[in-house]
């Protein structure tokens, strides 16, 4: 089956060739007709032939459920059981003593307990009354408590205090690219993980690339495989944000297939999240033309490395002559990058040459008719 495909294939390739050598002006010039046959025999050994029949997209689904559909791995997910937020320069708190409104800044109409709280200095330190200087950064609030207590002390027996951050400013992340609303997060007392900050970045765009995102802490950037979270429900995939971490979002421009030859309108279909099948790119352009197009010609060129795979590409031809081939077209799925290219049936590019040096096809049938009169 793969040899005749290829000779299937190269038959095609090779009239395609002659036909443009007798058009005026698309001749290859000092290359011979044995030699272009010669040439396309040694690229299709390094072609793998395939036929898009039942048996290919049952295999297809096969590797699918083995590969792609992993199970649900909760005990891969991230914890955050041990989370605690510690406190940062620039972060603003609220210090409140029970029982001694003196030493507690009262609530005002017309500012925010932000504004009124105290902020941790440069120097890492933060000042209250009887308790000047306590460091405080890289502390958590329980800490800070435990310390303002025990300065207090001092002062007022068995102190009752309640410290409160009212203003997260010392950590952020930063989620860029084709997100709603590019942002920079604070890190707060609430845990943050890299799905709630895409999602309070306000999802992914509709020009989103969904399968792959860059996630960069420090020198270090790994390639989430979004998709699979949202998709496979796959909870490894997700990361517990600290200060300074880097989320980007590409753009699908390299998810894309290209629809060549003889459809409708060629052009470029863009894989979203679902995927994109052979059926469904055919539509997007148009179709096939059914006056000129060889329906069993309808070819997908699928590229490989040479030096890993030993192959330079996957070529997938569809007989769509036959009603069944176009359940076929809705099962098959394509990938980025995959060129699908549509030949012209030899009667067609026949009549193409023709048409360039006849005014019309009609004056052929005129002469034919009275050459038979």
């Amino acid at each position: 089956m793969a040899l005749s495909c290829k000779t299937i294939i190269a038959s095609t390739l090779f009239l395609a060739m002659t036909g443009c050598s007798i058009v005026p002006g698309g001749h290859f010039e000092g290359i011979s007709s044995s030699e272009q046959t010669a040439s396309l025999q040694n690229d299709l050994e390094n072609i793998n032939i395939h036929l898009i029949d039942a048996q290919l997209i049952q295999e297809y689904k096969r590797n699918q459920n083995q590969g792609d559909i992993k199970p649900i791995q909760l005990n891969k997910g991230v914890d955050v059981s041990g989370f605690e937020y510690r406190l940062g320069v620039g972060d603003v708190l609220t210090i409140g003593v029970w029982d001694h409104p003196e030493l507690t800044i009262p609530a005002a109409v017309q500012r925010t307990a932000e504004f009124d709280g105290f902020r941790i200095q440069a120097d890492g330190t933060v000042t209250f009354a009887y308790a000047p200087n306590i460091p405080a950064a890289g502390r958590t609030v329980t800490e800070l408590r435990a310390e303002l207590v025990e300065r207090l002390s001092r002062v007022i027996e068995d102190p009752q205090i309640d410290v409160k951050v009212v203003g997260f400013k010392s950590q952020k992340v930063y989620v860029t690219g084709e997100v709603n609303k590019p942002n920079v997060l604070p890190i707060t007392e609430t845990p943050l993980t890299l799905i709630d900050a895409v999602n309070q970045a306000g999802g992914l765009t509709e020009h989103a690339d969904w399968e792959v995102v860059n996630f960069t802490r420090g020198n270090v950037t790994e390639q989430i495989k979004l998709d699979e979270f949202y998709s496979n429900g796959d909870i490894s995939q997700n990361r517990l944000l600290q200060h300074g971490d880097l989320i980007h979002v590409h753009r699908n421009d390299k998810r894309n297939v290209y629809v060549l030859g003889d459809v409708t309108k060629a052009g470029k279909v863009s894989i979203n999240r679902y995927g994109l099948s052979l059926a469904e790119a055919l539509s997007e352009v148009g179709g096939i033309n059914e006056r000129t197009a060889d329906a069993n010609g309808v070819f997908v060129l699928r590229k490989r490395d040479l030096d890993s795979d030993g192959v330079v590409a996957d070529v997938y031809q569809l007989h769509a002559r036959n009603i069944a081939s176009l359940v076929l077209a809705e099962q098959f799925e394509l990938e980025p990058q995959d060129i699908v290219y549509i030949t012209s049936a030899p009667l067609a590019r026949w009549n193409k040459v023709i048409s360039l040096l006849l005014p019309s096809l009609a004056t052929v049938d005129a002469l034919q008719d009275i050459d038979n009169q």
